[in-house]
């Protein structure tokens, strides 16, 4: 059984920075992919990023792309995204996700219907 714990959300003022967290147990992550993503309140969820586990690759939605970066500590099995000029637009509770299986199609990776396993979420507030 795979668990995801996110940590790290809180409220902060536009331009400001957070760095979120997910700490992942239950088995080897090997092949997997691991994303964020957010949903706003009365919005659907979206893909914020995701990055493989083995070898690297990252993916952004472009909304946040030069703002937000994914990274992940093979070592701890955390899996990290540093969110930098926050903007008002960004508040949302972030999600982390996992999923099983290897691949690098963007229509793949950022449909969340493709993830295997969640986390409880965390709230991300920025204040205008």
């Amino acid at each position: 059984q795979v668990q995801l714990v996110e940590s790290g959300g809180g409220l902060v003022q536009a331009g400001g920075s957070l760095r979120l967290s997910c700490a992942a147990s239950g088995r080897t992550f090997s092949n997997y992919i691991m994303g964020w993503f957010r949903q706003a309140p009365g919005k659907e969820r979206e893909f914020v990023a995701a990055i493989s586990w083995i070898v690297g690759n990252t993916y952004y939605a472009d909304s946040v792309k030069g703002r937000f970066t994914i990274s992940r500590d093979n070592a701890k099995n955390t899996l990290y995204l540093q969110m930098n000029s926050l903007k008002a637009e960004d508040t949302a509770v972030y999600y982390c996700a996992a999923r099983r299986k290897p691949d690098r199609a963007f229509s793949i990776i950022s449909d969340s219907a493709n993830y295997d396993y969640w986390g409880q979420g965390t709230q991300v507030t920025v204040s205008s």
